[in-house]
C-alpha cells in the first residue's frame, strides 16, 4: 500500500522533479508535487510525495526529516488526512434592499 509523506520547509524554488529524485533515493516514488500558490505561481514552500510501500516511506522519512537542502532542513513526515474548512458555498448574507 502506498504512503503519502508531507514534506515541508522547502525553497521556494524546489520542484516536483528535485522531490522526485530526492525521494527516489530510498524507494519508488508514485508521485512527488510541490504546492503552489495559484495566485503567485509560486511554490508554498510544502509538497507531497507518495511513496510504493510503508518501508520505501519510513526510510525517506528516517533519512530525509531534518536534512539540509539549499539552506533549509526538510520537515518529512506521514501527511495527516486534509481537514474540512466548514463553510460552503457563497450564499447571501444579509443586509436589506
Amino acid at each position: 500500500m502506498a504512503t503519502k509523506l508531507y514534506v515541508g520547509n522547502l525553497t521556494y524554488d524546489t520542484t516536483s522533479q528535485t522531490l522526485q529524485d530526492l525521494f527516489g533515493e530510498h524507494g519508488e516514488v508514485r508521485s512527488a508535487e510541490v504546492i503552489m500558490d495559484r495566485d503567485t505561481g509560486r511554490s508554498k514552500g510544502f509538497g507531497f510525495v507518495e511513496m510504493s510501500n510503508d518501508n520505501a516511506a519510513k526510510a525517506a522519512i528516517n533519512s530525509l526529516n531534518g536534512h539540509d537542502v539549499g539552506g533549509r532542513s526538510l520537515t518529512v513526515n506521514e501527511a495527516r488526512p486534509r481537514e474540512s474548512r466548514g463553510g460552503g458555498g457563497g450564499g447571501f448574507r444579509g443586509g436589506r434592499y
